[in-house]
């Protein structure tokens, strides 16, 4: 996955609190095996009514998701980020997020930025007088930049070094390859043993 290190983009405003793993993409649509087509689905119940955000042509290719407290509740899916990913948002922008939500986006490369409240209502405030407004959101330097201020926002270190380097477990095992080895190569020939190359 490819690192990520600014954001910059178009918002979308989804003013609701509490927003779940179960909305956001939907059970019907996890029977897939493969990690593609999720975008088509994201939110697909809520879309059903005229009136709900993603249906306003003004936000659309809006590349910032600024959502509730709370985001990412519920059920621990993978399909939630990767159909978020895929319908094109690059960052989810919310007051508070659950952690399992966070983990998966670290996963897979989707920004979470947790904002104070304050700024959350700025924000809102600010793509409500221009829906064109752009967002630009630092990762370097855990800033958010809008046009009528900045704010600093709350990220885990960890979720933040693997974001910027683009790195999943599975990478960051692999970055860790040499110790594991080393530390095969140190165990006693009576414990259970995996096997590395080189050892006997």
């Amino acid at each position: 996955m490819a690192g990520v290190r600014t954001v910059r983009g178009r918002m979308m405003p989804l003013e609701r609190d509490d927003v779940d793993t179960d909305q956001i993409m939907p059970k019907q649509f996890l029977t897939r095996v493969e990690r593609t087509g999720y975008g088509a689905h994201v939110f697909h119940d809520w879309r059903q009514d005229p009136s709900f955000v993603f249906n306003d042509a003004r936000f659309a290719g809006a590349s910032v998701l600024v959502a509730g407290s709370n985001f990412g509740s519920g059920s621990s899916r993978e399909h939630a980020v990767w159909g978020l990913l895929q319908y094109g948002f690059e960052a989810v922008v919310a007051p508070s997020f659950s952690d399992i939500f966070v983990g998966n986006c670290a996963q897979s490369g989707l920004l979470p930025v947790r904002v104070q409240h304050e700024t959350y209502r700025a924000l809102l405030a600010t793509v409500e007088a221009d829906p064109g407004a752009e967002v630009v959101v630092d990762l370097e330097d855990t800033r958010v930049d809008w046009p009528a201020g900045t704010a600093t926002f709350d990220i885990d270190p960890m979720v933040r070094e693997a974001l910027l380097h683009g790195l999943d477990d599975v990478n960051l095992i692999l970055a860790e390859e040499e110790h594991i080895v080393a530390y095969e190569r140190r165990r006693p020939s009576w414990s259970v043993r995996v096997p590395v190359e080189g050892s006997r």
